[in-house]
């Protein structure tokens, strides 16, 4: 096995201890082992050329979030962006453990952190991919169970701040998935907006 795939196997591992669960085409996946596997899936998609970096991250930017309950912060914005922003902090400990375990060195392990903390996002075109992939990951598989428990209105602006965050390109391809009749709804008036 190459330092990749023992890398893979070892993020695979971790995030199959996940506790909460997922059902997709008549399976059940531990949530963010399936999130980690389609994340890849879409990196590899949006970039034939990912550097090995970005591939690594793509399997570890959300490894072992059920560590961090969002219910152990405070309520409101405040409260959310400090979780955010510990989540990453941990998300890149935990990658850069297991990366050591299996002696990668300190350049490729210092930037899968840039690339799962998402610095110079915009400016750095591997960290806007991945924020393209994350993005496209939640239009495809989280998108239409949210609109289940928020306002229109909410979703809108959901919908405008996750279409703000992606490259030309990121949103092209987020305009060829395919939706609900809601989803679509929803997505052509954050469009017009």
């Amino acid at each position: 096995m190459t330092k990749l795939d023992q890398a893979f196997a070892l993020f695979d591992s971790y995030n199959r201890q996940s506790p909460t669960h997922i059902s997709n085409s008549g399976q059940d996946y531990p949530i963010e082992y399936f999130y980690a596997i389609k994340l890849h899936e879409w990196i590899s998609i949006l970039r034939s050329d990912a550097s090995e970096a970005l591939l690594l991250a793509s399997r570890c930017q959300h490894i072992g979030r059920w560590e961090i309950p969002r219910g152990s912060y405070p309520e409101g914005r405040i409260g959310y962006l400090t979780w955010r922003s510990d989540l990453s902090r941990f998300h890149a400990q935990k990658a850069e453990e297991i990366l050591r375990s299996v002696d990668y060195d300190d350049m490729t392990i210092k930037r899968v952190k840039e690339i799962v903390q998402k610095k110079a996002i915009k400016k750095d075109p591997e960290v806007q991919t991945m924020e393209d992939a994350l993005c496209l990951l939640f239009l495809q598989y989280q998108y239409d169970e949210l609109i289940a428990k928020q306002s229109e209105e909410k979703m809108i602006a959901i919908l405008q701040k996750t279409l703000s965050k992606m490259s030309h390109q990121g949103t092209q391809v987020a305009l060829t998935l395919r939706y609900s009749e809601e989803g679509e709804r929803l997505l052509k008036k954050a469009l017009a907006a």
